[in-house]
């Protein structure tokens, strides 16, 4: 399982993407209001997660259910 982790420490989050699972649909590069999410070798990756929202559209949005949000 290759499953890749981004924290933020100063919101206290972290998100977390399982690149087994992720099949670079990109849905959660559109749904994201602040553009936490960019894809890389056709994988997402969640390099702004700073900018998160908390808002959990990312982990509501994508299909395989690659990703899991502390906050969500």
């Amino acid at each position: 399982m290759s499953v890749k982790t981004w924290k933020s420490e100063s919101l206290g989050i972290e998100i977390q993407i399982d690149h087994d699972k992720c099949e670079g649909c990109e849905q959660c590069v559109q749904v994201c209001p602040v553009g936490v999410f960019e894809m890389v070798e056709g994988k997402s990756t969640a390099p702004n997660i700073d900018q998160c929202i908390q808002c959990c559209a990312c982990v509501n949005a994508c299909p395989t259910n690659a990703i899991t949000h502390s906050s969500c």
